[in-house]
């Protein structure tokens, strides 16, 4: 069960830590100013060509408090943050203030976003809801390797959701950590999905020295999701944060005079 503590002002991101904030995007009309005001110009454009004022609000929120905990961590103003993006769409800081090498991910589905960061490692992060319509054998066998198939056409009808978005979830925080996203090759690796059944990365291309320098881990985003995070390498501890829509009305003052 993930223990998630109470929103705090001033956390430090240490090296041996890795830090996931979750986040309820679903906020008033009149309460996204806060949100949009420290998006880039790229990114209010990429809100605006959302088709439902849902998504860009969802989108906006999420954006925006992405900033607002980055701004945190490296003590400066969230709007000065600048992104460039991988070969495959993967966002990273274009410059490290104080040579701090922070890296993050995040993840967003339905009125609930996470956020992770870790310092000199990479992570990855995905949460989605849990959706009845979703065909479980059909796009298990599009985008599982067949063990996943086999292990999942195994077990009984009334598990196969479950383990669906087990297998989901954790599949799709490794493409994001490892960078390549889905032109890594689902069927490259292996994860667990079992219900009950521990996170973990079971194989990667047979090489068992890149399949152990990675680690997964589900978390408990909430009724109705699942969720799971990506970490590169070992001798992490994960802490998991609450943050609250009302935090941003009332920002931490960045800078190292704390102007």
């Amino acid at each position: 069960m993930t223990s998630w503590m109470p929103p705090v002002r001033n956390v430090e991101l240490s090296r041996d830590a890795v830090h996931v904030w979750r986040t309820a995007t679903e906020v008033s009309p009149t309460r996204l100013d806060p949100f949009r005001d420290v998006l880039a110009p790229d990114e209010r454009a990429r809100a605006a060509r959302f088709l439902y004022e849902d998504d860009r609000r969802r989108y906006t929120v999420a954006r925006g408090v992405l900033r607002t905990l980055l701004g945190r961590y490296l003590d400066v103003e969230p709007a000065s943050l600048r992104f460039r993006y991988g070969a495959h769409g993967k966002p990273a800081l274009t410059e490290t203030p104080g040579g701090r090498d922070v890296r993050f991910n995040l993840s967003h589905s339905y009125g609930l976003a996470l956020h992770a960061f870790a310092v000199g490692r990479e992570v990855g992060v995905d949460v989605e809801r849990i959706r009845p319509n979703i065909d479980v054998a059909g796009v298990a066998r599009h985008s599982f390797s067949p063990a996943e198939v086999e292990a999942l056409t195994s077990l009984p009808a009334g598990q196969r959701r479950e383990a669906f978005f087990n297998c989901w979830t954790r599949k799709e925080a490794f493409i994001k950590a490892h960078g390549e996203g889905i032109a890594l090759g689902l069927s490259r690796f292996d994860v667990t999905l079992r219900p009950g059944e521990p996170a973990a990365l079971l194989r990667f291309d047979d090489d068992a020295t890149e399949a152990a320098r990675w680690a997964l881990c589900a978390l408990d985003a909430g009724d109705g999701y699942k969720a799971a995070l990506a970490v590169e390498g070992g001798g992490w501890s994960l802490r998991c944060w609450e943050y609250t829509s009302d935090e941003v009305m009332f920002p931490a003052r960045y800078g190292p005079q704390g102007s």
